[in-house]
């Protein structure tokens, strides 16, 4: 199980990048400020980098002591995804239907929703999965005797 949380862990973090990659494009580009905080995706997406390390610490031989690290650590991101998936369930239901806030502005060429707006739903969606399911095998992981 620990191989398989190794992969899920890693194909979470792949989305959340496609997903950070996306914010920031659109961050670029919009006129209307994200409900998304910098400080709030950086340290979400550190976080869960720097556990998917102390993980891979484990598995090289570590002891249960980075099982639970990684729990700790993924408690915390966990917390911080919840919380930013709350605030684009909002954001998303608030500009879902298409009106004149959401044209292009004439000769400005920008978007009048947040950038997290254009999150593609799936993309969300399978985040969420592969973060649950990563969450799931390392405390599983780290309750079985022996540690692993």
């Amino acid at each position: 199980m620990t191989l398989a949380t190794l992969i899920t862990w890693f194909a979470a973090v792949v989305v959340g990048l496609c997903l950070l990659a996306i914010w920031l494009i659109e961050y670029d580009k919009s006129d209307v400020q994200s409900r998304l905080p910098r400080t709030m995706l950086s340290a979400h997406a550190l976080l869960a980098v720097g556990g998917l390390v102390v993980w891979s610490a484990y598995l090289d031989g570590g002891t249960s002591g980075l099982a639970w690290t990684a729990v700790l650590i993924l408690a915390v991101v966990a917390g911080l995804g919840l919380t930013m998936a709350g605030r684009w369930l909002g954001v998303y239901r608030m500009y879902k239907t298409p009106s004149a806030v959401t044209v292009p502005a004439i000769g400005h060429g920008t978007d009048l929703v947040p950038p997290e707006r254009k999150f593609p739903v799936p993309v969300v969606i399978a985040h969420g999965v592969l973060a649950a399911a990563t969450i799931v095998m390392v405390l599983l992981t780290a309750l079985a005797p022996g540690g692993s």
